[in-house]
């Protein structure tokens, strides 16, 4: 006997002598990092309240309860109790039962209505009917993101199933080594912004922390085949860890299942769905202009399946000898500080990925207190001796008075923007400035990703800032629903029309002018001196946002497309005002990120200063040094450090 199944079979015994003589076990399974387990007694399992939580705590395990197949309801029976049970006010619009885990999967508009006060309601559903509920948030804004991934894990359960068992039976197998060592090997995004790759390993475990591309630098990826990364090969990876879903964190993370890698990914939810967005989007970008793209559509599928999404906070075995914590990193939607706890009490691993450390509109600030903390990774990309970004709201006010002349000359306001997490926060500053007569009505046009990404937002509120999370709450207080918000099918005769009409707002990705649909917007509105380019994200080295921000006033006409009767050869000059409003970065400034170390609990004893031009990781590492006499690193990629 396997010593994972002697363990499973030891736990069942442990479980079954901690329960009342009336309630039974029928079978004890690992699925990924929970313990599954299966009783012909759901009804009775659920009248003992906190039951579930007292085994949990005594076995140290994520313990989910389910009803044998043998003793279910049949579903039509259970759907008329579940809609007795469930207020009407919660707004249920579809229950989806599983009879071969004996879930039903029960969306809703207000999910908190269906969970109840301390999940009474769900204790509830399971006391009438037997079946474990699973309940799940109705999109406010449809997103087709959403309903294709929820679809698509739906369709491929049975296989899931089996990809979670297997993970579960490699994160409790028997730890085979004496050794005690920790290793961090970097693999890109050090002394440069992007293609950000790590690998954390220990002797049973080798973890790779994000993969992702480098904007404006075709062809640079992490160094995957260097010795140092993936051995063998990414098959020798026990895990991947997204911390976030920004292309240069995620956009190679399909192409590890190209070249055999078939383990589990750790994420948040809105990151596994946000990643499927984005990749998807980076292969249609690679065709239309020409490129061979890295990996193929099945690839980003396989990546969703493997996906085991963390909720912030819960404490997780990813491994024999390491356990992950995800918290919120106030950075884009879904993304996580990752602590990764090592061994018994060994060593303590921090990756910030990118963070902001104040509130922002859109977030609460990052999270910087642990139980244990030795060394820190820590991104850099504003960590430059005079990174200093503007005050929130002194940017504000600036974007407010950009638009208020723009407006008052008939121009329009084009914001190349992030799809995920900047076209947020500039539409939430618009409504409420619209909202309180502070600028003019006028349309706003949404274009790109930009649309869908906000209907992801809409998805998941519960990763929102707690004021912005009740707004959504409310249908007819939702800012994102404001009637001047107009989404943009991306269509070139629509753009047209935008483009002779009068005075609007545009936000259109990519954010950094590396392609998609801002290329025409520059082609349409460009030339026209009463216009203003505005731009409100960071624009990496390499980039044509860079190049333009830095006074580039002629492009080529080939980059733009058709717009204005050009016919693809020669150049076409920016007329238009060029403006940089700072403060609406997802990342800390100089100050955030020395603030985060300075209040972080505990402080760490090292840190590796990452994901920043040369000037900004040398910059903060010796600052830190010299302020708080911690060991500090500005690593170059390839390099190894051990810290055992």
């Amino acid at each position: 006997m396997s010593t994972v199944e002697q363990q499973l079979d030891d736990l069942k015994a442990e479980i079954t002598s901690e329960l009342p003589s009336d309630i039974s076990v029928s079978s004890v399974k690992y699925e990924g990092p929970e313990l599954v387990v299966y009783t012909r007694d759901p009804k009775k399992f659920a009248r003992q309240g906190d039951l579930i939580r007292r085994l949990a705590s005594k076995l140290r395990k994520r313990i989910t309860v389910r009803p044998d197949p043998s003793v279910l309801s049949h579903p039509e029976e259970a759907r008329e109790e579940i809609t007795n049970v469930v207020p009407d006010e919660a707004g249920v619009t579809d229950l989806d039962f599983h009879a071969d885990t004996g879930e039903v999967v029960i969306e809703a508009e207000k999910p908190g209505m269906v969970i109840g006060r301390h999940g009474s309601t769900l204790r509830d559903i399971t006391k009438n009917v037997g079946w474990t509920p699973e309940v799940v948030r109705t999109p406010p804004i449809e997103s087709s993101t959403v309903s294709n991934v929820r679809s698509f894990l739906k369709q491929e359960r049975d296989e899931r199933r089996d990809i979670l068992e297997k993970v579960g039976r490699q994160i409790h197998r028997e730890e085979m080594s004496d050794d005690e060592y920790v290793r961090i090997t970097t693999l890109g995004c050090c002394r440069e912004v992007g293609r950000a790759a790590f690998i954390l390993s220990t002797p049973e475990t080798r973890i790779l922390i994000d993969c992702g591309d480098k904007p404006g630098a075709e062809g640079e990826v992490p160094y995957l085949h260097a010795p140092e990364a993936l051995g063998a090969g990414p098959q020798n990876i026990d895990a991947v860890v997204l911390t976030h879903a920004h292309l240069d964190h995620s956009a190679l993370i399909p192409l590890l299942f190209k070249y055999g890698y078939d383990g589990p990914i750790y994420c948040t939810e809105p990151t596994r769905d946000l990643m499927g967005l984005l990749t998807l989007d980076y292969l249609d970008v690679a065709a239309k202009e020409g490129r061979t793209p890295p990996y193929e559509s099945e690839q980003v599928r396989e990546a969703i399946k493997h996906c085991i999404p963390l909720e912030y906070g819960n404490v997780t075995d990813i491994a024999p000898d390491v356990k992950l914590t995800f918290h919120n990193a106030g950075h884009i939607l879904g993304s996580a500080v990752s602590h990764f706890h090592i061994g018994d009490g060994l060593y303590n691993v921090c990756f910030s990925g990118d963070i902001h450390y104040e509130d922002t509109r859109l977030f609460n600030g990052a999270v910087n207190d642990f139980p244990r903390v030795e060394t820190l990774v820590l991104e850099s990309t504003y960590g430059g001796r005079n990174d200093y970004q503007t005050d929130q709201k002194d940017s504000e006010e600036k974007l407010k008075e950009v638009i208020r002349d723009t407006h008052e000359r008939g121009g329009k306001i084009l914001i190349p923007a992030f799809a995920v997490g900047r076209s947020q926060e500039i539409m939430l500053v618009i409504e409420e400035a619209m909202r309180n007569g502070d600028i003019p009505s006028m349309p706003v046009h949404l274009d790109g990703m930009i649309w869908e990404a906000t209907a992801i937002h809409t998805t998941y509120p519960e990763y929102l800032r707690d004021d912005l999370r009740d707004r959504i709450f409310h249908e007819d207080e939702n800012p994102f629903l404001a009637e001047e918000f107009n989404h943009i099918d991306g269509g070139e005769e629509e753009r047209q029309d935008v483009a002779d009409g009068g005075p609007a707002i545009i936000l259109s990705t990519s954010g950094m002018v590396t392609g998609g649909p801002i290329m025409s917007w520059l082609g349409h509105i460009g030339p026209d001196p009463d216009s203003t380019l505005v731009f409100v994200g960071y624009q990496a080295q390499g980039t044509l946002g860079r190049r333009i921000q830095t006074g580039w006033d002629e492009i080529p006409t080939s980059e733009v497309g058709p717009a204005n009767g050009n016919n693809g050869r020669g150049t076409l000059s920016l007329n238009l005002d060029v403006e940089t409003v700072d403060g609406f970065s997802g990342h800390a400034d100089r100050a955030g990120l020395e603030n985060f170390v300075k209040t972080m609990n505990p402080r760490p004893e090292k840190v590796l200063c990452v994901h920043g031009d040369e000037r900004s990781t040398q910059d903060l590492s010796s600052a830190l040094y010299h302020d708080y006499n911690m060991r500090t690193f500005a690593p170059k990629n390839l390099e190894t450090f051990r810290f055992l």
